[in-house]
């Protein structure tokens, strides 16, 4: 689900990408380059971050911003090439993967060992999310976005149902709610990512978050763990109870269809990315200030998966060219900013809520100091935070996963079949 920091319009690149003036890692003076998304809120948060640091620094940072749609294509080619970025904006995971696998990215670990005050002013989980075969190659750049469950509580008051605790809970509900003629969940079926959230957390509560580790991880038959084809299985039940109604699959994203589906008390749930709350804000603001409520994923009954464990997109990371001629000045720049009280407040202020430890009494300065707590306090406590898993494994390999999700949805494809096609993806 790669909706962070999407925006439009891009700066003008240099010629050089890496390293532009100076010849060895730790040279003084010259320009490094910070590739971003070109997205207002978070560019206001670089662009101050840059400041602050090229104040007191012999080597000045510089942002490059880009759009959201091509980057990781645009990063790919740099990558390959000589022009490397030196700083570079992504989403962990399968994002990376490839470059630190291929010993194109600073292993960031030595770093953090040998500065635990920078390390430990991270959440964990969020931290820990941006690693790959054990080592860090990332550093959180902006806020947290876990899928939670929204509800719609005049519609759950109306009909007499309380907020699900668990998948007995939910199940109750979806039959209470379509006897009654309202769509359990609103969905944009048309756009397979907004379904991806249901086996994300389905496998996460009934097997644990290492079933899908040893997915991304490329492991032999991992796709065949139970835990996945029951998930597969529940959600089938789900379709066929009428939890997503009857229209769900022409609904697409794009347009807002199904968060007005729930805003209008047409739905009673969508299961969906924190960034639901802000577009509720922005679109419904009386349904976002009176009726919008939010809950986390049920538990899962008999499943050995943390109840308060979360999927979602942990944050996106800053990581570093190998290549670079400034690594340590590039290391110096994510040390001084990326958890600063600074970078941090103008995150709040935009609306996100940084991956930072003890931001506790810092809500205050967020935009909205009650759901910003929501998130933090779901974060910090969750024990793993399982980054998307279009974001997660290798690219070749996502689209075939979402093109299958989406025929299980529309009854085309079952367990055994989604299995199937995943393996034949891998």
């Amino acid at each position: 689900m790669g909706l962070l920091g999407a925006g439009v319009g891009a700066s003008v690149l240099g010629t050089s990408a890496c390293g532009t003036d100076a010849t060895s890692s730790g040279g003084g003076g010259g320009t490094f380059q910070v590739w971003v998304l070109q997205e207002e809120a978070q560019n206001v948060a670089h662009e101050g971050a840059v400041d602050r640091f090229n104040k007191n620094s012999d080597a000045k940072a510089r942002i490059v911003a880009s759009p959201n749609d091509g980057y990781t294509d645009k990063l790919h080619v740099s990558m390959g090439s000589s022009s490397k970025p030196d700083v570079f904006y992504n989403w962990g995971g399968g994002s990376i993967r490839t470059y630190a696998r291929d010993n194109l990215l600073v292993d960031l670990t030595p770093y953090f060992e040998k500065d635990t005050a920078w390390k430990d002013s991270f959440l964990p989980s969020v931290l820990d999310a941006g690693q790959i075969d054990g080592k860090y190659y990332g550093v959180p750049a902006r806020g947290m976005q876990p899928i939670i469950l929204f509800f719609n509580k005049k519609v759950f008051n109306d009909h007499g149902v309380q907020p699900p605790r668990t998948w007995t809970d939910l199940m109750a509900a979806v039959d209470r709610f379509t006897s009654n003629g309202i769509i359990p969940f609103a969905l944009a079926g048309g756009d397979a990512w907004t379904e991806l959230v249901w086996p994300e957390y389905l496998v996460d509560r009934i097997g644990g978050a290492e079933v899908f580790n040893r997915i991304a991880a490329g492991k032999k038959d991992a796709w065949r763990d139970p835990a996945i084809s029951t998930s597969i299985d529940m959600i089938r039940q789900l379709v066929d109870r009428g939890g997503f109604g009857d229209s769900y699959a022409s609904v697409r994203w794009d347009g807002a269809g199904a968060s007005n589906l729930i805003a209008q008390g047409q739905a009673a749930m969508h299961l969906m990315g924190s960034w639901e709350y802000t577009n509720q804000v922005n679109d419904q603001p009386e349904y976002a200030k009176n009726d919008q409520g939010f809950i986390p994923f049920p538990i899962v009954e008999g499943g050995v998966g943390d109840p308060k464990a979360i999927v979602g997109n942990p944050t996106n990371y800053f990581s570093v060219s190998k290549d670079s001629a400034h690594v340590e000045h590039a290391i110096e720049f994510l040390k001084q900013e990326m958890s600063s009280d600074a970078y941090v407040d103008q995150w709040l202020k935009a609306g996100d809520v940084p991956a930072v430890s003890g931001l506790e009494s810092r809500m205050d300065n967020a935009a909205d100091p009650a759901f910003a707590k929501v998130v933090y306090d779901m974060v910090n406590q969750a024990p793993t935070f399982q980054l998307s898993w279009d974001q997660a494994i290798e690219r070749a390999q996502a689209q075939p996963m979402l093109d299958a999700l989406a025929k299980v949805f529309l009854g085309q494809m079952d367990a055994a079949g989604f299995v199937k096609a995943n393996e034949d993806a891998a």
